[in-house]
């Protein structure tokens, strides 16, 4: 008898894992829904919860972002927009995001960590093109409208994108924006290209751009031996380059995809988020700017 109340103690302590785990909330910082009332074109699932555990997220049907602001003493001004990649099917959350949150407020730079809508996930309404790209604008738009808030020169919001949000990036910075309509806010009143782009190993979306010529400057860093994504990080450079947009490229060699920020044993590799940090000294956007007359 004994063994078999031990026996239904360990099986009622033992979580499914036929279940997906149960959300988890951000502890410190709050969310920031993109939409009042929600997504264009996600009304049928916006009341499903996000589901996370570890460095993931995936079912996202409301938009958001959260908000990393440098320290008063230290900020800059400079404000960066980063959208984590994992295909379109889930957001590799922490690596590619809090965590490169974190190291850009070490340089002074207020971040925000954007959660779009995942065209690949299984059973997923939305596209790419359409709905997570909006999403990276509303961001862009959200970030501007409301730079006084936490100190940000609205002239210098850049966007950063890691693989799949690397294509993000592609996508509204160097790429034309879908026709104009009507407002919906003021926010919406705010213009969505970033000041500056930072692409680490991007995918192959939205290659050949078709706006070069009016791209933001641009930092790219990619592994050469990356099988997805060293060949998009060169080509979009090729482009920029011959357009004569400012960009820097970075490529390290028998390097794979998905080092982020410290996944490496090459010290080259640990070190690619100093290249960063002097590019962006060296352009000028971690420098305070008086304020236009």
């Amino acid at each position: 008898m004994r063994r078999l109340l031990l026996l239904a103690c360990l099986l009622a302590a033992t979580p499914s894992v036929a279940q997906d785990p149960a959300p988890q909330s951000e502890p410190r910082y709050a969310k920031i829904a993109l939409w009042s009332n929600g997504a264009p074109g996600s009304a049928a699932r916006r009341a499903e919860p996000e589901v996370a555990r570890d460095y993931w997220v995936r079912n996202i049907h409301d938009p958001s972002l959260i908000a990393f602001p440098a320290a008063p003493a230290h900020r800059n001004g400079a404000a960066v927009v980063i959208m984590p990649g994992g295909g379109h099917k889930l957001l590799v959350w922490t690596n590619e995001g809090t965590k490169v949150a974190t190291a850009l407020n070490r340089m002074g730079v207020t971040a925000f960590v954007l959660k779009y809508r995942l065209a690949n996930e299984p059973g997923s309404p939305y596209s790419v093109e359409k709905d997570a790209a909006a999403d990276a604008r509303r961001a862009m738009r959200w970030v501007r409208a409301h730079a006084a808030d936490y100190g940000i020169d609205p002239t210098r919001v850049g966007a950063m994108g890691f693989s799949a949000g690397g294509e993000l990036v592609t996508l509204i910075a160097d790429n034309p924006e879908p026709a104009a309509r009507a407002p919906a806010d003021a926010i919406d009143r705010q213009p969505a290209r970033p000041d500056f782009q930072i692409l680490v190993f991007p995918g192959p979306r939205g290659l050949p751009a078709k706006a070069i010529a009016t791209a933001p400057p641009a930092f790219l860093v990619a592994g050469s031996r990356d099988a997805c994504c060293a060949a998009p990080t060169v080509a979009l450079y090729e482009q920029l380059r011959k357009a004569g947009v400012s960009a820097e490229l970075h490529m390290y060699a028998d390097s794979d995809h998905a080092f982020n920020l410290d996944e490496s044993n090459r010290i080259s590799i640990l070190h690619w988020p100093d290249r960063l940090n002097d590019w962006l000294a060296d352009s000028g956007w971690l420098s305070p700017r008086a304020p236009a007359k």
